[in-house]
């Protein structure tokens, strides 16, 4: 019993499509640029931009010799972080996780298929599990997305410490590439989410006695 080179091809393209888009929510999980904040000289804050991630912030102010940056890391334990960036940190951990664990399982599926273990729980148990995971995976980032995006269209205000020399809302703000990244990999995700449930499992075939035999 062979599973078709199609179905095998299949997987294998959405196990490198997971991959991917697994290496893109990791890395929007560190990138800072999720909100860029667009600063006018004002009393108590020099011109310049910051750049607002889900793990510190960066500022850039405007010198002769170009951008310097300053960056202030913060964690959930930090009171002056808003809700939407404390739920965001929980759903990147979570989703990077969840896709890691999508591919173990995808590769555990195909480790039972090339080495001939094709009962139907072999393959089709963790196909259906990776799918699930992805699916989960991409649902966790596209709600960081959204709540990052809302925020933005909200103007949402934070109240840094004084020590970050930053105004509690910017004269303009705008989504940052960071978010732009995670919603690739978002759709990654749910491809390859939607590739592991494609998987069938190959019935024998039925041999029937030619009629002209009898």
């Amino acid at each position: 019993m062979i599973l078709p080179v199609g179905s095998i091809n299949r997987h294998a393209a959405g196990l490198a499509a997971a991959t991917v888009g697994w290496i893109l929510a990791v890395t929007s999980m560190g990138l800072v640029a999720w909100r860029v904040w667009h600063m006018d000289s004002s009393p108590g804050f020099p011109s310049g931009l910051a750049c607002v991630g889900m793990w510190r912030v960066c500022i850039y102010h405007h010198v002769p010799v170009g951008r310097v940056p300053f960056c202030h890391p913060y964690s959930h334990h930090d009171a002056f972080l808003p809700p939407d960036i404390l739920a965001a940190q929980h759903l990147l951990l979570a989703a990077s996780i969840l896709g890691l664990l999508g591919k173990a399982a995808v590769l555990l599926a195909l480790r039972n298929v090339f080495t001939g273990i094709l009962q139907e729980n072999a393959a089709f148990g963790p196909f259906v599990t990776s799918g699930i995971l992805y699916l989960l995976a991409s649902a966790c980032l596209s709600a960081t997305v959204v709540l990052n995006y809302a925020s933005v269209t909200r103007e949402q205000r934070i109240s840094f410490p004084p020590s970050f020399y930053l105004p509690d809302r910017p004269d303009a703000q705008e989504v940052g590439n960071a978010s732009h990244l995670a919603t690739v990999a978002a759709l990654l995700l749910l491809l390859s989410g939607v590739s592991s449930f494609s998987h069938r499992y190959p019935r024998d075939r039925q041999v029937h006695p030619d009629m002209s035999e009898l």
